[in-house]
């Protein structure tokens, strides 16, 4: 069977969507690169905002339209609390809810799914290659035991759940061995990785066996949220194989608005965290989340927050604006907020999420630095556009004459551009 396989959302969903692709081909089947070509679509579905939920009926629609005749599957979070809508949506032949995502497989096909990491490198590279990806998503935790007020991710993910450390180092090492560079860990709560284990420390505990146990170049931590760190967590970054990049979702900056949130930081303990880690990580580029327009946030409010954003000088801001999720606490509070006021906030924090990437990236113009090259944008006479990331990722792009897609090489940075830096060789990599 072809199988076409589409996501929208977070990281945990495109590590989902990856690992199902590997477990189609382990099964005998072809996963293909368009619908056209498909005799079943897998979309896996984001409900995180309402914009997300139109984005995914977006896609179903739109495979539909390509391919009247293969089969959709629809799962994912905005499948789990709305199967009714999405049910009926046009070419969808069945809902896999959240909680038996893992057996879609069997569920769709009728058949079973053997361990994808259980064969030869071989055929190990065959499938874990075969998306030509350089980094790979490895979902470890899933669900929340949080109850933010805005969120509506516990509904659709359940209570915290980690998956055991064993596995983890397997299919890391697996796709080390298939030629992977980068394993970016990521779940809903990923700090919270070990705690319905009984493990406080457990992600740290992960993180080190990953690093003592397995060959993967790059280890990437993906979104955590502040009140999980401690300032010895940082010490893992003593490891240089560990990508100097964190994302703590901060949602406000202003204390009023993080009580009504329910969010477990403060501006003051906020702070604190970002000093910890500047002082311990050279280079470390931090990201957040922010929330604007949320219930009863006022004009003075905002300009809290957005003063206290700014002062903390992030390389990059990931703004939303409020969305009203039925079955949350928010969704029931006073003071909701006009689509007209949540723009305005909305664009002026892009605007400086825009001069904070463009001050990070001057920090490195003329440095050296390592790229691990993802893709190419194009050609040229004098060669090929390639594409990557540094390990505290700053986007790179570069003419070589080579494709140096999913290599590691080292680069002069030069000019600042509307992404990240162009570069040259390094000197000692002529």
């Amino acid at each position: 069977m072809r199988v076409y396989l589409e996501t929208t959302g977070c990281r945990l969903n495109q590590s989902e969507i990856e690992t199902l692709a590997r477990q189609f081909q382990q099964t005998g089947h072809q996963v293909v690169m368009s619908a056209d070509d498909a005799d079943l679509c897998v979309v896996n579905t984001c409900a995180v905002t309402t914009d997300a939920e139109r984005v995914s009926r977006q896609i179903i629609r739109k495979l539909n339209r390509a391919n009247p005749a293969a089969e959709i599957v629809a799962t994912g979070c905005y499948a789990h609390l709305s199967p009714q809508v999405v049910g009926v949506l046009p070419g969808v032949a069945q809902v896999v809810d959240n909680f038996d995502k893992d057996r879609l497989i069997p569920l769709v096909l009728k058949s079973e799914v053997t361990d994808v990491f259980d064969h030869e490198p071989l055929d190990r590279d065959k499938v874990a290659g075969a998306s030509g990806r350089t980094r790979a998503f490895i979902k470890v935790q899933d669900g929340c035991d949080n109850h933010c007020t805005f969120c509506v991710t516990t509904i659709a993910r359940g209570v915290g759940r980690s998956r055991p450390a064993a596995d983890v180092l397997r299919e890391i090492q697996a796709l080390a061995g298939a030629g992977y560079q980068e394993a970016v860990l990521t779940g809903v709560h990923l700090g919270s990785y070990g705690h319905d284990q009984g493990e406080p420390d457990g992600l740290l505990r992960l993180a080190r066996l990953i690093l003592d146990h397995t060959d993967i170049p790059r280890l990437r931590l993906s979104s955590l949220e502040p009140w999980d760190l401690s300032p010895d967590f940082f010490r893992l970054w003593e490891n240089p194989r560990l990508c100097r990049h964190l994302h703590l979702p901060l949602q406000s900056g202003c204390d009023t608005t993080l009580k009504r949130m329910a969010r477990r930081t403060s501006q003051a303990a906020f702070s604190a965290l970002v000093q910890a880690a500047r002082a311990q990580i050279p280079d470390l580029a931090i990201s957040t989340d922010l929330i604007v327009g949320f219930p009863g946030e006022t004009d003075i409010d905002f300009e809290t927050s957005y003063d206290f954003v700014r002062h903390m000088a992030f390389m990059k801001l990931h703004v939303f604006r409020y969305s009203r999720r039925e079955g949350t606490g928010a969704s029931r509070m006073k003071g909701q907020i006009p689509e007209s006021v949540k723009k305005d906030r909305s664009a002026r924090l892009l605007t400086l999420s825009d001069q904070g990437a463009q001050a990070f990236f001057a920090q490195f113009a003329g440095r050296e630095m390592d790229v691990l090259w993802e893709q190419i944008a194009g050609a040229a006479p004098d060669g090929f556009y390639n594409s990557g990331l540094t390990d505290n990722y700053i986007r790179v792009d570069m003419t070589a004459p080579a494709v140096l897609t999913n290599t590691i090489t080292r680069v002069r940075l030069s000019a600042v551009t509307g992404r990240g830096l162009s570069a040259e060789w390094a000197a000692a990599a002529r």
